[in-house]
């Protein structure tokens, strides 16, 4: 009898083989993809993270700029310019940078972009944000 119950486990463990190397291999793979996942996650969240407050950082530059340069100025034409820049500043700075996943961001970055072709286009300079990096890229000091 005790010969018998080796053989079907035997048997039992060649059959089975498959089955079980699969669902090994599957969780191994599983784990493997999981870490890799949260890798691949972050190095994308931070990248998207950077660009959006290179951007940010930006049209924060660009508006004090513009705001210094303009703010003495006396005709209507200049005041109009200022009171767009000064809602371009109150917009960054009520935007909620500490939470990077929020709509809300999402939808200010939306709202800031708009803004800003808005003052370039009163202000009679280039309003793609990309335009501005790609001159900053070729400086060097």
């Amino acid at each position: 009898m005790a010969d018998m119950r080796m053989d079907d486990d035997l048997f039992d463990s060649i059959v089975f083989a498959e089955e079980r190397f699969r669902d090994e291999g599957y969780r191994e793979g599983f784990e493997k993809g999981s870490r890799r996942g949260l890798q691949d996650g972050r190095r994308h969240g931070a990248c998207h993270g950077a660009r959006l407050s290179c951007e940010m950082s930006f049209y924060y530059g660009f508006a004090i700029t513009w705001k210094c340069v303009l703010q003495n100025s006396i005709d209507g034409k200049s005041r109009k310019r200022v009171k767009a820049l000064e809602t371009l500043l109150g917009m960054i700075q009520s935007s909620p940078l500490d939470d990077p996943q929020s709509q809300k961001l999402q939808d200010d970055m939306d709202k800031l972009r708009a803004k800003f072709r808005q003052v370039c286009s009163m202000l009679s300079v280039p309003a793609d944000f990309k335009d501005y990096i790609s001159v900053a890229e070729g400086t060097s000091f």
